[in-house]
Order: structure tokens, then C-alpha cells, then sequence
């Protein structure tokens, strides 16, 4: 069984999930949505976020904090734990990417917006929807890795 593959698979599946979610949030909270705004937002994030998982070992560095924590595997605890650490390794960047380009478009229209306000609720509120997110869609997408990856054999 390939690991690795079930680890890039369920960075995939989590990092469209979360840049999904928080293009849409972003965009209606913004006040200004616009699908093509909505469209290259997303295709931001997306870029963002699969980078990430491509490069930074999510997966392991999750189960170490929970096994650190001295958490069983597999219990509410740690997926709690677990969550939290992909939350923060993705959010602030996708969230600072995000506001980055929104502030960019907005000094375009003539109507700059507040940077760090902006940046600051934003992190709030994806750091809670993006946590949730993990939360619950982290043991169904590592099914849909694992059985890609091995077959369906379990």
C-alpha cells in the first residue's frame, strides 16, 4: 500500500475542499460577490493549498501532535488535535492570499479596503470553518484515499 499516494490524495481532496469554502465565505462576506471573483479566488486558494500539501508532511506532523498529546488514535481527541493542526498550517496562508488579492482588487475599483481588519475576521472566521471542515471530512476522505489506494481492501 502506497502511502504516500493516500497522503497526496487527501491533501488534494482537503486543500479543494477548504479553498472551495473559504473562496465562497470570503466572497459573500466581502459584500462584493461576483462569480469571477468567486472563480479566481478559488483557483488562488486552490493552487495555494495544493502546493502546501505537496510540500509540507500534514498528515505526519498531525498524528505527532496527537500522539504527543498522548491521544489514541483515531479518537475525538485527536482528530480534534489533528484539525487544529492542518487548520493552522493552511489557513493563514490562504487567508493572507486571499486578502491580498481582494485588497488588490479593490485598490483597482478605486475602493481600497482596510487590510488587516479584513485579514483579521477573515482568519477568524476560516480558522473555525476550516477546523469544522477537518474536522468532519478528514475520516471520509482518508475512506476514500485508503480504498484508492489499496484497493478497497480494509
Amino acid at each position: 500500500m502506497n502511502m504516500k499516494k493516500a497522503g497526496r490524495k487527501m491533501s488534494m481532496l482537503m486543500g479543494l475542499t477548504m479553498s472551495f469554502t473559504m473562496s465562497l465565505i470570503g466572497n459573500i462576506t466581502s459584500g462584493h460577490f461576483t462569480p469571477v471573483g468567486f472563480i479566481l479566488s478559488f483557483i488562488i486558494s486552490s493552487i495555494i493549498s495544493l502546493i502546501i500539501g505537496f510540500f509540507v508532511p500534514v498528515g505526519p506532523l498531525s498524528h505527532a501532535a496527537s500522539e504527543k498529546c498522548g491521544l489514541e488514535k483515531g479518537s475525538i481527541g485527536a482528530r480534534c488535535i489533528e484539525s487544529l493542526v492542518a487548520d493552522v498550517i493552511f489557513t493563514p496562508v490562504m487567508t493572507l492570499a486571499m486578502i491580498t488579492f481582494a485588497y488588490n482588487m479593490s485598490k483597482k475599483h478605486g475602493e481600497p479596503m482596510k487590510f488587516v481588519p479584513a485579514f483579521l475576521s477573515s482568519l477568524g472566521i476560516g480558522l473555525i470553518v476550516c477546523f469544522l471542515l477537518a474536522f468532519l471530512l478528514t475520516p471520509v476522505y482518508l475512506k476514500i484515499a485508503m480504498k484508492d489506494v489499496d484497493g478497497g481492501e480494509q
